[in-house]
């Protein structure tokens, strides 16, 4: 089993990159979220990796983190989640995120996924609720840079459920919008709704 790679970056084109470890490539899937972070083609980088070998094929799965990997393996044990469906529900949303969906049964959000029609949904709460591996940066605490996050961790330590602050996030949610905005809009609304 090949669990990772570390090497020189040949290239990208998402949802495919190759990596040159000493003289072998070697071609592997990641999820968008990796390749957000991928350094320039000839530069050094280690991923961690998930081996699926099937009769007809043999293929390896990209991450940059462990917490994405241990995830990815987790949705593989759900009933009708194959590797194709798993890399695109962690290239939709982040694993924080998704763990917020599922714990809260908010299976509404999970649909918005590409690939997740609602019985995948119910599924995916059913089977994965409470063993859920955790991940980087916990509920409480935000990814540096990322506005959301940050909104939903100070709406979380002003008392709200962490199902509650990602609703209330998505609901006023805008991009350019720093997590002081987030935070005054989401409890704007909370309060006039």
């Amino acid at each position: 089993m090949i669990v990772q790679l570390k090497g020189t970056l040949i290239s990208k084109r998402p949802p495919l990159l190759a990596v040159d470890v000493n003289g072998v490539g070697y071609e592997v899937e990641a999820p968008l979220s990796v390749f957000d972070q991928l350094p320039a083609v000839g530069e050094p980088i280690t991923l961690l990796t998930q081996m699926i070998v099937r009769e007809d094929s043999q293929t390896l799965y990209g991450f940059s983190r462990e917490s994405d990997r241990a995830l990815f393996r987790e949705l593989l044990k759900v009933s009708g989640v194959g590797p194709r469906l798993a890399l695109a529900i962690l290239s939709g949303v982040s694993g924080n995120d998704f763990a917020l969906m599922v714990e809260a049964g908010d299976a509404q959000a999970l649909t918005r996924l590409p690939g997740i029609g609602k019985k995948t949904a119910e599924r995916l709460i059913l089977e994965m609720r409470g063993r859920l591996p955790e991940q980087d940066g916990g509920g409480a605490t935000a990814a540096a840079g990322d506005a959301a996050s940050e909104a939903r961790a100070a709406l979380a330590a002003l008392g709200y459920s962490s199902a509650e602050a990602l609703k209330m996030v998505r609901a006023v949610a805008n991009q350019d919008q720093p997590a002081e905005a987030l935070i005054r809009a989401a409890l704007k609304q909370k309060m006039s709704g």
